[in-house]
Parts: C-alpha cells; sequence; structure tokens
C-alpha cells in the first residue's frame, strides 16, 4: 500500500485544480477539503472524488469563478443561491455565515440552492465544532437509491451530519442514509474486500455483501430499511422548501451530474448561549463514558463515540501518510501535469 504525505497530496490536488481553471484561492480551499477527507478515512470523498470534479468542471457543470448570492433573509435564517459554484466553497460559506449568524442569536439557518456536490460532508459539521457551535447540516442528491419496496433508483442518499463541540474531540456523526455510500462501495471493492453486513441487492434480488454486485445493480440498502427510506425522502423535501430550490426529481430533470443543482441547510446553535460551559461539558462527559463502559459485544474491541474513529485515522494517517489507490493517485498526478 502506498502512502502520501498530507502536504503531498494536497499540492498536488491544488495544482490540478489550478490546472482546471480555478483561482489560486478556491485551488488551495478545495485542495486542502479533498486532502483532509483523505486523511480522516474519508478516502471516497477526498482523492478519489478529484478526477470526477475535474470532469465537472470541463464539461461546464461546475462554474469555478461563482459566488453565492443572496436570495432572502428572514431573522436568523438566510437562503442562497450557489450558482453552480464549486460545493466545497459554497458550504464553508454557508456554514460561516450560520456560525456567524448563531453567533448573535443563538440560533442560525443558511439554506442553497443551485449548488454543486459539497464532497465529504462531515467537514461542515467538523468546521462548526471547531469554532464551538453545534453544527447540523445536509443535503440532496441526484436519485441514486431506490425506494423501499422498489428495484429502480428513485430518492437520494441525502447526506446528514451532526456534530457536537468538544475540547477532546469532537462528536461528529456523518451518514449516508443508505447502510454504505458509494464511495463505501467503490474503496471496499477497490480494496478487494467484502463489506462487513449486507449493504445491498444483488442481480438475483438477494441481500449482499459484494460491492461490486450492489454497484452494478445500484440497489443499495436503506439504513433502517424503510425508515431510511423515509428519512431520505424528508430531508430532500425540506432542503427543496427551505431553500427554494430542486428537490430529488428536479435535480435529475437537471442532468448536471452527482449532485448537479442540488439542495443544502447548514444549522449552527451556540450551546453557551443556553447552558453553562459545565453542563456541556458533563453532559458529554457522562454519554462518553457510558458508551466507554457498555458491555462489549461477541467480537468487538472497542465502543467508539461518533467522529472518534476519524479521530484516530487522522493521527494515523498524518504519522505514516495517507494510503492511497496506486491507479487514482497516478490519474491525479497526471491531471497536476506530474507525470
Amino acid at each position: 500500500m502506498t502512502r502520501i504525505e498530507f502536504n503531498e497530496m494536497k499540492a498536488t490536488i491544488r495544482q490540478a485544480f489550478l490546472n482546471a481553471g480555478m483561482t489560486e484561492e478556491k485551488a488551495e480551499v478545495c485542495a486542502r477539503i479533498h486532502t483532509e477527507s483523505s486523511r480522516d478515512g474519508v478516502y471516497s470523498h477526498g482523492l478519489n472524488r478529484v478526477e470526477r470534479f475535474v470532469d465537472y468542471i470541463g464539461k461546464g457543470w461546475i462554474d469555478v469563478h461563482a459566488e453565492p448570492t443572496l436570495g432572502a433573509k428572514l431573522g436568523a435564517m438566510e437562503i442562497y443561491n450557489g450558482n453552480m459554484g464549486p460545493g466545497i466553497t459554497n458550504a464553508i460559506f454557508a456554514m460561516n455565515r450560520a456560525t456567524g449568524i448563531a453567533g448573535e442569536n443563538g440560533f442560525g439557518l443558511v439554506s442553497l440552492n443551485n449548488t454543486t456536490h459539497w464532497m465529504r460532508g462531515g467537514a461542515y459539521g467538523w468546521q462548526a465544532a471547531e469554532k464551538g457551535f453545534i453544527g447540523i447540516c445536509w443535503t440532496n442528491t441526484e436519485s441514486c437509491m431506490p425506494a423501499w419496496g422498489a428495484k429502480s433508483v428513485g430518492i437520494g442518499n441525502n447526506p446528514f451530519i451532526m456534530a457536537v463541540p468538544r475540547k477532546e474531540g469532537h462528536v461528529v456523526l456523518d451518514m449516508a442514509m443508505s447502510q454504505y455510500s458509494y464511495g463505501k462501495l467503490q474503496t471496499t471493492r477497490l480494496k478487494g474486500q467484502k463489506l462487513p453486513f449486507a449493504g445491498g441487492f444483488d442481480q438475483e434480488g438477494n441481500l449482499t455483501d459484494n460491492p461490486g454486485a450492489i454497484e452494478e445493480t445500484r440497489r443499495i440498502l436503506p439504513m433502517g430499511y424503510w425508515k431510511g427510506s423515509g428519512f431520505a425522502v424528508m430531508l430532500d423535501l425540506i432542503s427543496a422548501l427551505l431553500s427554494g430550490g430542486l428537490t430529488t426529481s428536479g435535480v435529475d430533470q437537471a442532468g448536471l451530474g452527482s449532485c448537479g443543482s442540488c439542495c443544502q441547510v447548514f444549522i449552527a446553535i451556540d450551546p453557551l448561549k443556553l447552558n453553562s460551559r459545565e453542563f456541556v461539558e458533563q453532559a458529554i462527559a457522562g454519554t462518553i463514558q457510558q458508551i466507554k463502559s457498555s458491555q462489549l459485544a461477541e467480537g468487538v474491541d472497542e465502543i467508539y463515540y461518533p467522529g472518534e474513529q476519524s479521530l484516530k485515522t487522522r493521527t494515523e494517517n498524518m504519522e505514516l501518510g495517507i494510503p492511497v489507490d496506486d491507479g487514482i493517485w497516478a490519474n491525479v498526478k497526471k491531471l497536476a501535469g506530474l507525470s
């Protein structure tokens, strides 16, 4: 397995984005988010997404020079048009606005319409937590998952993120509406591995742990079966209603690639506007202590709170280098003009 040092990976991705026409500032920001995603173990939305992002720029599906524009403001709520700009820079802007509003009012909600793929959604939960805010955000997507009981795709995977700030390590949940995202299927397949649990259906309609078989049918399994399916539908509707943008059916009709013209919602809450610091710290510590003191199930060595494994992977990858698929790394280097 090849490992690449953080700064080398970021510089390579940055150069690929510069070659694609991005400004110095945006190329730096987007390269940092892609590299941090791979650093934290979300390889599918880090280095592995660079080629697709550059391809979308070339197709005109992403306007690298666009900036969000204010569409409406109502108290602690703001709506912005993302103008099909880079999803990462649009999302960072939106969460910054949400935390700015929450810093004044205790609560801030910013929605985006007409934006593009934000890559790793958890990045914006971490962003809020780093500033001391509870962060909640989600996006709708194109159809990529069957509704419960269906064989054909009809709903989005609609990643949902919640983050709680904590000095010893933020508590961050970053999850797709499927048992496994398509990115997880890809990275597992590239490693020649099986999924830990069944994640979808094969051509015969049987549940399987073979990631390649699920990619072929596109019949990924909603988390919680019908519950995940319903959750995905509600996230889609609420994101569109809060932003005045497209639902998944509209994103499908737009036909601008993965998440092209999607909607996103960013919520920030200042916990110290509602509680003392002592209460917040005790609540989080008590919860984690109870989780950690649980009796372990068979075959389990440790129980993790949400986000803990990301921190563990981050430390390891900063020390040893970030693991890469050699073929993907070679292609990104070509985009950067380095081979």
